[in-house]
């Protein structure tokens, strides 16, 4: 087998400061994603990333989308990375269409591109429906249909937890203030609870008011992030669930501002938000001890 390729083009990008490495692999795919993705979003060996994104080709849509978190793991679906992908095919001439669809491992997603002086400001993203079944998001321990504000014990602590799935599983916590501790540390205890068998996003929600959130998110296979597009949707869905707020909401996070909508007569959630150019270059990926570029 050839040995992975020395020098790998990428692009930096973020979405809300959720950022990742982006590779165009549309002729050519380079070996061991997981491994490159723990390689390149190193923030002090690598890159420096919440993780990699490629982009392939699809027989189904426009484009397709691998996801890896700087774990290694991959992900089903990634809203920031979706509206970064619409910015990079059409900003680097790969398409002139303005509605792209996007194939992920959550299904076909649909972008609207909003365009000024030639350039893709803002992308809206067809998110789809939530899933509120909690055998399929999945999460336990819940007999109901839907598993909204339900306690839960977990490392000695009771949170309310409401779980939704958007293509990738999420467990919405509502609290009066957010603090470090909170996220820092219980975070990824929660990440990894029994109750979630595929781990979690753990979302931790402040209401300022029926249109206004605040999050921050732990991310599943990346910690903290300054956003998170899932989780973002996510948490609008389960604070219209608890009556909080309204179905039209801009949620506030460490990286910027995400508008999201939960159209009553389709079901479907749509983000809006922008997407930003930060860096291109290339990548000289090693091989790591035990671990081969293969």
């Amino acid at each position: 087998m050839e040995s992975c390729k020395k020098v790998i083009p990428f692009t930096k990008m973020h979405g809300a400061g959720n950022d990742y490495v982006y590779i165009d692999a549309l002729t050519e795919v380079p070996d061991n994603l997981p491994l490159l993705s723990r390689q390149i979003s190193d923030r002090h060996f690598g890159v420096g990333s919440d993780g990699l994104v490629v982009i392939l080709p699809s027989d189904k849509a426009d484009f397709r989308m691998r996801m890896f978190n700087a774990d290694g793991s991959e992900a089903e679906m990634c809203g920031n990375a979706s509206r970064c992908i619409g910015k990079y095919v059409y900003d680097k001439h790969l398409t002139d269409k303005t509605d792209v669809t996007l194939e992920t491992l959550a299904g076909i997603r649909h972008l609207h591109l909003e365009i000024a002086d030639g350039e893709v400001k803002e992308v809206t993203v067809d998110m789809g429906t939530p899933e509120l079944s909690p055998e399929r998001i999945p999460v336990l321990s819940s007999s109901k249909e839907c598993k909204i504000s339900e306690k839960e014990v977990i490392n000695g602590i009771e949170y309310k937890i409401t779980a939704v799935g958007m293509g990738n599983p999420h467990a919405v916590v509502f609290v009066p203030a957010l603090f470090d501790r909170l996220v820092l540390q219980e975070g990824p205890k929660m990440e990894v609870a029994e109750i979630f068998p595929n781990k979690s996003n753990i979302e931790f929600i402040k209401v300022i008011d029926s249109r206004h959130l605040e999050m921050r998110v732990w991310e599943r296979g990346s910690g903290e992030t300054m956003a998170c597009g899932t989780g973002a949707c996510a948490a609008v869905v389960a604070s219209v669930l608890n009556g909080y707020t309204e179905r039209e909401v801009f949620v506030s996070l460490p990286g910027g501002e995400l508008k999201i909508s939960w159209d009553e007569e389709s079901n479907h959630v749509f983000l809006t938000g922008p997407a930003e150019f930060i860096a291109d270059g290339v990548f000289y990926p090693k091989e790591a001890t035990g671990e081969r570029m293969e």
